[in-house]
């Protein structure tokens, strides 16, 4: 069953955005009759039945409302600058493991630098990514991406979390199983990840000093986007729903 953002539902009757019904025409071949999964953007998702197609439009009749399946953890990823192809995998996997957001940081180790125009379009290629993402693993909200943000305001951003977990190289002993047993009601929980050279020394006591907690992801040297990806991972068994 394939899947599609719709635009609002009319008396239980929705269209296909003009590049998703070009896609279920040309591309996948659909017809009336055909069975999708439709999703609102906002959470909701429905199995639906195309009505019409034709002309490059789709119309769907949605028969039945589908299960939330949005993660109970609000999970944030503050991500320094890694590599552009590294930036899209994790659009992309974060999506799938339920993350809620994806915040860009520029550190002081960041070899990329994005801001302006450059940081405006890379926002919306890592969206298009997210989306893509969504109606693959038929998640009904997208995740979040904003555009790059320097390293204080990315500090102020997430003082909104319950809690904050900082997966470091040089960290010892405690392991994210440990900061659950201390705070397993926290609901909104972000990840701060170094670029490929590391958070600085600097950066992880400013962390620190706002309640941050330094974790160990194991005895290796993982890469930027790996530990990204193993963390939330980690997230969402202990405070979501894998």
């Amino acid at each position: 069953m394939h899947s599609f953002f719709i635009e609002s539902p009319v008396n239980g009757l929705a269209a296909l955005p003009a590049e998703e019904a070009k896609h279920a025409l040309k591309v996948l071949r659909l017809k009336a009759g055909d069975e999708v999964c439709a999703m609102d953007g906002a959470g909701s998702r429905w199995r639906g039945i195309i009505e019409r197609a034709g002309d490059g439009a789709v119309w769907v009749r949605l028969v039945e409302a589908l299960p939330d399946n949005e993660s109970p953890l609000r999970l944030t990823v503050y991500q320094g600058l890694p590599k552009a192809e590294k930036l899209d995998f994790l659009a992309q996997k974060l999506t799938e493991l339920g993350a809620a957001a994806l915040v860009p940081v520029r550190m002081e180790r960041c070899v990329i630098k994005l801001d302006g125009k450059d940081g405006a379009k890379r926002r919306e290629r890592l969206d298009r990514i997210a989306r893509e993402a969504a109606k693959q693993c038929r998640r009904g909200l997208p995740m979040a991406v904003s555009e790059p943000m320097d390293w204080r305001q990315a500090l102020a951003d997430m003082s909104r979390c319950d809690l904050v977990l900082i997966p470091w190289e040089d960290a010892r002993g405690t392991r994210m199983a440990d900061v659950f047993g201390d705070s397993p009601d926290a609901r909104s929980v972000g990840i701060v990840i170094g670029p490929e050279g590391g958070m600085s020394p600097d950066e992880v006591a400013a962390l620190r000093a706002a309640g941050g907690r330094t974790v160990t992801l194991g005895p290796r040297i993982l890469r930027a986007e790996t530990a990204a990806v193993v963390a939330a991972a980690l997230a969402m068994q202990l405070w979501g729903d894998v």
